[in-house]
């Protein structure tokens, strides 16, 4: 249905035809001209990209805290 908007077919025409909510079409043609993608990951603003990285280094670092404190527990002979 992008296909058809980049050639010139109306999107109220393409919205009617296909019986699609108003804002449907204008949204997949935005995210397609902004990345050439419909993934998620691939329209995410930067401070969604900057959210998941932070998320995911906020995860590694409790794991390696969590690591370093079953590492010390260990040592102390106080082991579970």
């Amino acid at each position: 249905m992008v296909d058809l908007v980049l050639s010139g077919t109306s999107q109220g025409e393409i919205i009617r035809e296909y019986d699609l909510t108003p804002s449907s079409l204008p949204n997949w043609v935005k995210q397609y001209s902004n990345s050439g993608s419909f993934k998620e990951r691939d329209n995410l603003t930067d401070e969604q990209k900057e959210l998941l990285e932070l998320r995911k280094r906020n995860k590694q670092l409790e794991n390696e805290v969590i690591r370093i404190f079953k590492s010390r527990r260990n040592n102390y002979g106080l082991e579970r």
